[in-house]
This record gives C-alpha cells, sequence and structure tokens, in this order.
C-alpha cells in the first residue's frame, strides 16, 4: 500500500468514525466506547482522528452538540430547553464548549484538567513503578514510587477533571523509551512534552535538562546560571515541582558540598540509582 492509498484509507477509517459518533448521541460517547468499537487502542484512536480531522473526537462531538443547540435555536426552540435537549448540563457548559481551546493552556491546569483527555499507564520498572501519562501534544505526567494506586491517586489529584483513561498498548510507546532509559540503553530522554510552567520555572527546568549525563549541580549553581544569584530557594521549589521526572533530572541536583545527595521527591535510593548508572554511562563513553 502506498503512501495515498494508507492516507485514503486512514481518511475513511476517520469517516466512518465521524458518522459512527453522529449516530449516537454526542453527549454520551467516550473514547473507550470508541476505541471499543473500531478495534483501536483510544490513545491511537484519538492521534488518528486528530491528525486527520485537526480536532480530537470529543470536540467533534462537542461541535455537533453546538450545532444541535443552535438548529434547535432557529427551529424557534427555547433556549433553556434546547440547551438541555442538545445534552449541556447548563447554559455555562454550553459557552464552554463553543468557546473550547486546544492544548493545556496555563487556565485549563488550573482548573485541574478541565475539558483535557489524559491517557495514562503505569508499569513495573527498575526503580519500583512507573507512572506516565499523556496528552495528544506529549508527556505531562511521569512518576515513580512503589504503590500503583497512590501514583494514580497522585495523578487524579492533579488532573481531577480531565477525562482520564488507562491505555497501557497505546501509552507503551512512552513507558518503553522510558525504561530503555532506566536499564542503561540511552542515556538522555528526549521526549515531547506537555507541561506549563512560570517563566522561572521554565528556565530552571531548561537548565536541569543541560547538565550532562554524569554530572551534577547544586540549587546555587542554577541560581547562578540563571543569572538570579539569590534564588537557591527558589530554584529548589522549581525543582520540587518537576512534574515530569526523569525527562527533567531534578535528581542530578545535589547539595553544595558536592558530596551529599540532598532529598528526592520519588526517594532518596532512587536517586542515589540513578546518579550511580549515568555515571557508569559516562564512565564507559570516555573509557
Amino acid at each position: 500500500m502506498n503512501s495515498i492509498e494508507a492516507n485514503s484509507a486512514t481518511t475513511s477509517f476517520i469517516t466512518r468514525v465521524c458518522q459512527y459518533i453522529q449516530d449516537q448521541h454526542p453527549a454520551t460517547i467516550t473514547l473507550q466506547q470508541l476505541g471499543h468499537e473500531f478495534h483501536m487502542s483510544p490513545y491511537h484512536l484519538q492521534r488518528t482522528f486528530k491528525h486527520v480531522t485537526g480536532i480530537s473526537p470529543r470536540q467533534f462531538a462537542e461541535n455537533l452538540r453546538v450545532e444541535d443547540f443552535k438548529s434547535q435555536v432557529r427551529r424557534g426552540e427555547r433556549i433553556t430547553d434546547a440547551i438541555y435537549s442538545a445534552g449541556f448540563g447548563s447554559s455555562s457548559r454550553l459557552y464552554e464548549r463553543s468557546n473550547e481551546q486546544l492544548g493545556m493552556t496555563p487556565s485549563t491546569y488550573r482548573k485541574k484538567g478541565d475539558g483535557m483527555t489524559i491517557f495514562y499507564s503505569v508499569v513495573a520498572c527498575p526503580l519500583g513503578l512507573l507512572l506516565v501519562a499523556v496528552t495528544d501534544k506529549g508527556i505531562c505526567k511521569i512518576s515513580l514510587g512503589d504503590d500503583e494506586q497512590a501514583l494514580i491517586a497522585d495523578m487524579t489529584t492533579e488532573f481531577e477533571l480531565a477525562e482520564r483513561i488507562r491505555d497501557d498498548e497505546g501509552v507503551g510507546f512512552w513507558t518503553e523509551k522510558i525504561i530503555g532509559y532506566l536499564e542503561g540503553w540511552q542515556p538522555n530522554l528526549d521526549l515531547p512534552l506537555d507541561i506549563r510552567a512560570t517563566a522561572f520555572q521554565m528556565k530552571v527546568w531548561q537548565k536541569l535538562q543541560a547538565i550532562p549525563v554524569g554530572e551534577t549541580r547544586s540549587y546555587s549553581d542554577i541560581a547562578e546560571e540563571i543569572g538570579q544569584p539569590t534564588a537557591s530557594r527558589a530554584v529548589a521549589n522549581a525543582c520540587a515541582k518537576n512534574p515530569v521526572a526523569l525527562v527533567i533530572p531534578c535528581h542530578r541536583i545535589i547539595r553544595k558540598d558536592g558530596k551529599s545527595l540532598g532529598g528526592y521527591r520519588w526517594g532518596i535510593e532512587r536517586k542515589e540509582a540513578l546518579l550511580a548508572q549515568e555515571k557508569d554511562y559516562r564512565d564507559q563513553a570516555t573509557g
């Protein structure tokens, strides 16, 4: 099958998905239902749908509901009746959906992910358990721990109002890359991210990502590098709020004496193991 045929087949497939959404009640259709109906991982279905149409299945369904509302009003229905008939719980929900923006804007993040679809997976890794959560733009959360339910609960608290879908198959591409890093197959993780930060936090996180494998810095070192030498405590706070462990390597921050590891959100033993692995990798590379 050549690329044109493949594109044509994909477009035809998404056309069938669109028709299915139209034939169902758009207010109740879910990605899980679509994945089951079309025998595809919800994550992959959403990515394919958005690649072809420019919007997600959820946004397509919302657009159908908005158009249904407008049609009813044009036919003379009362606005209040049309709002509920189209499947909106209130007028505010109608206006939120009809003006919904793409991507995780700062206001969306403050709303705990309201309107977002987040896919996640929890798998075993060399450091215990690994949770990876992604949107259709990139990774929004990476956590390490020993208790699966605790990891999921932490993600749920952060993105309480998002539509959260467990999709081990769809997110598997990302978890495999991270596990490959943890097993020493590659020195760094250059993965797409969908995160939001203040300008200060972003400066700190970019400096963390610039620390070479096998090397460490202190909070004061980073403060100096961003041109704010008195901001060591603020740097520490930015590290503590890092949403994507490993990709933004806050484990490479140690105390100023160059020996004490300091704290680590995911446990000092994990930090010690990561630093030891990275030092070994550097030593082998410089042989």
